[in-house]
């Protein structure tokens, strides 16, 4: 098992949260924590990177959702990018590829750098 670990660095269009880990039912309130510590502008973008997410349960999915109403009630954007194949599939299952902005590597508008503490 591989703790969670969130790093947090800002971005023009708006903060960048990189997920490394587990975001399971024990480590699911971190990234509530961080997404609700976020003071987000109207027309920001909240991108969170999954690219180093080594499993999800459905706790990791709803503190994902908790996310998303945080980013939505600030007027703000939110978009998941490396999205790992696995928790993309369960994604895509439940049908939140329609509610989550899913991007692809290429598409992610991170910047260049990684996520600072």
């Amino acid at each position: 098992m591989s703790p969670l670990n969130i790093t947090h660095r800002d971005a023009a269009a708006g903060p960048v949260l990189y997920v490394t880990g587990e975001l399971d039912y024990a480590h699911a309130t971190a990234l509530r924590q961080q997404a609700e510590l976020l003071t987000l502008a109207p027309g920001q973008c909240l991108v969170i990177d999954l690219s180093r997410l080594e499993f999800c349960d459905s706790t990791g999915i709803t503190a994902l959702l908790a996310a998303r109403q945080h980013v939505l009630a600030a007027g703000a954007d939110i978009a998941l990018t490396g999205v790992p194949p696995n928790t993309l599939r369960i994604l895509k299952i439940v049908g939140l590829d329609q509610v989550l902005t899913i991007r692809s590597d290429a598409d992610a508008d991170t910047g260049t750098g990684t996520g600072t503490g």
